[in-house]
């Protein structure tokens, strides 16, 4: 039977009578514990105030620009749970899947642990590491002979060994123009390969030795479940059962294979990519998403010419065109073709190469290329652990969906990262791990991010955070932009790169940041700041007060927030009428 709870204002200090400037809950909202209800904000500082309690908001006792002092009433929610005492409550069944009849098992068992984690990627041995710092008995899977997953040995790491090369590589280009000469690169492909894979090695290693610190039990092999508290270890002819009292599955994802096309060496994906067996003359990227331009960029470098297929009209769908405007000016002088609006209908392997038939508003006759590397998404691995046998929901596509502490529908299990949806980035599964990890342990938290940073590792880089403007336009949001271009930075001019911008987008009436784009070299490192900005709800004067250091290029940020507030002095921007 419900409780009505009285939630009040906690002790905010030494602060007294201060402003609500923002209300998140209505009347008859669900609402789980630590949810933000109200945000106050003081001469000094913001603060959001969570629920301490879940259920059902059955009045709404304040209203945007109140004031509120310690022990002020804010709502009434209507639950079963004392905040101080429970665990908070997992999401209702609107967000979570109906559960899935769970299969027995009786059988033989190999290894009893308290919790396994499946999968050690970025967010599989995370969440490992930090449930066994917190006193757990901790058991790891892992299908691949190392830990770390697709993005330390298939995915982040060794393309951003391969960039760098190339960034090199360009550099000593066009340092030409400087009154530098450097003679054409000799390319030793077999020595490149072995330098990325010691920078991999290095990083997957190092997991190895803190697995061995921290007691985490590594068992080599494919988990797949065999109930609700056992998964079976297959690693060629060896099969392990494992019984668990918790489990946070961290499967993962794999490319996106297109039915029909040949199986041949030279249609490759993004782990083929990597691996730079074939250096050809011609190259044909499908898709132009992150990751395909990240590896044009690469094979672009080596001297290969890269033509790219994109679907939709635009490379990068979904980011800001602006921000893609110095990107695609730049490899359309150094690329083949770049067909958007394009379609590729077919692939036949031939003896000079792959022949590609295209269909679309840049369709050009058909083309044939040494090369042809797929890159259009990424699926969950979802479907592929039999989850059903633990009771799991996994829907069509893959995906497993989750409550904000994590939880799947099967409450002692689990699930993070690219298998519980997009976006799919390694940074995302980190957060999730700990977060699942601390559940796990019988922590009070959730995942209750604002925003999570894209980067695009191209040349210029591409990042952004929030709210695009692209999405503000679809969604109705009222906003105001505030942008610095980089022609302008000393910084960027003493670095032979002008083209960049830095973007940030402004609430018009609270003058706080909602989301960013940058272009241009380091834009992945610089977008940080405006991440953390939108966390804290920064506005535009403690951007801009903020003294950055001269010369950077994270100075164009103050300078893009100046812009927005009229105190921009690095340039002249007439006043509006």
């Amino acid at each position: 039977m419900s409780q009505l709870h009285d939630v009040r204002t906690p002790d905010i200090g030494e602060f007294d009578a201060v402003e609500i400037i923002e209300v998140h809950v209505s009347v008859g909202d669900r609402v789980a514990p630590e949810d933000s209800l109200i945000t106050l904000e003081s001469d000094k500082a913001a603060m959001e105030v969570p629920s301490p309690v879940g259920g059902i908001v059955e009045e709404l006792c304040v209203e945007l620009g109140d004031k509120v002092s310690e022990g002020d009433l804010i709502i009434r929610v209507a639950g079963m749970v004392d905040g101080d005492s429970a665990a908070p409550e997992v999401a209702p069944p609107a967000v979570i899947a109906a559960s899935v009849a769970a299969r027995d098992f009786t059988g033989h068992v190999d290894i009893e642990t308290r919790l396994v984690v499946l999968g050690s990627g970025p967010g599989g041995y995370t969440a490992a590491f930090r449930a066994a710092d917190l006193g757990l008995d901790v058991t790891l899977i892992e299908r691949w002979p190392t830990l770390g997953g697709v993005c330390l040995n298939v995915g982040c790491i060794p393309s951003k060994a391969l960039l760098h090369a190339a960034k090199v590589i360009d550099e000593a280009e066009e340092m030409a123009a400087c009154g530098i000469q450097f003679g054409t690169p000799e390319i030793d492909a077999d020595a490149l390969r072995d330098w990325k894979n010691k920078v991999v090695g290095r990083l997957t290693g190092g997991l190895e030795g803190l697995a061995k610190q921290r007691k985490v039990n590594v068992v080599r092999g494919t988990g797949t479940f065999l109930s609700a508290h056992h998964i079976e270890v297959t690693d060629g002819e060896t099969k392990q059962v494992v019984a668990f009292e918790q489990c946070i599955i961290a499967a993962g994802s794999e490319a996106v294979r297109i039915p029909g096309w040949p199986e041949d060496p030279r249609i490759i994906d993004s782990t083929g990519a990597l691996e730079l067996n074939t250096i050809p003359e011609r190259m044909l990227v499908v898709g132009g998403g992150i990751i395909g331009l990240e590896m044009a960029t690469v094979y672009a470098a080596l001297g290969v010419e890269v033509s790219v297929v994109e679907l939709m009209d635009q490379l990068m769908p979904g980011c800001d065109k602006d921000l893609l405007r110095p990107l695609v000016k730049r490899i359309r002088s150094r690329y083949g073709k770049l067909m958007t609006s394009t379609k590729v209908i077919g692939m036949a392997a031939t003896e000079d190469g792959i022949e590609v038939s295209f269909e679309g508003k840049s369709a050009p006759e058909n083309e044939t290329y040494g090369l042809v590397l797929v890159c259009v998404g990424r699926a969950p691995n979802g479907g592929k652990i039999s989850a059903d046998q633990a009771g799991v929901a996994v829907d069509e596509r893959g995906f497993i969906n989750v409550d904000k502490q994590m939880r799947t529908n099967v409450e002692h299990i689990f699930a993070i990262g690219d298998v519980v949806g997009q976006p799919m980035l390694a940074h995302k599964a980190t957060h999730e791990a700990k977060v699942a990890a601390e559940v796990a342990a019988g922590k009070k938290r959730a995942f209750d991010a604002r925003v999570i940073p894209s980067v695009a590792y191209t040349d210029p880089e591409v990042a952004w955070v929030g709210l695009t403007e692209t999405e503000a336009r679809a969604q109705d949001v009222a906003f105001e932009t505030g942008k610095f271009p980089w022609a302008a930075s000393g910084r960027s001019l003493s670095l032979n790169r002008d083209e960049g911008l830095t973007k940030i987008l402004f609430d018009p009436q609270t003058k706080r940041v909602i989301g960013a784009g940058i272009v241009g070299p380091n834009a992945g490192d610089l977008i940080a700041e405006l991440a953390l900005a939108i966390e804290m709800d920064c506005d535009a004067e403690d951007i801009g007060l903020t003294i950055h250091p001269h010369p950077t290029l994270s100075e164009t940020i103050a300078m893009a927030a100046e812009a927005f507030d009229g105190t921009l002095t690095d340039l002249y921007i007439p006043k509006s009428s």
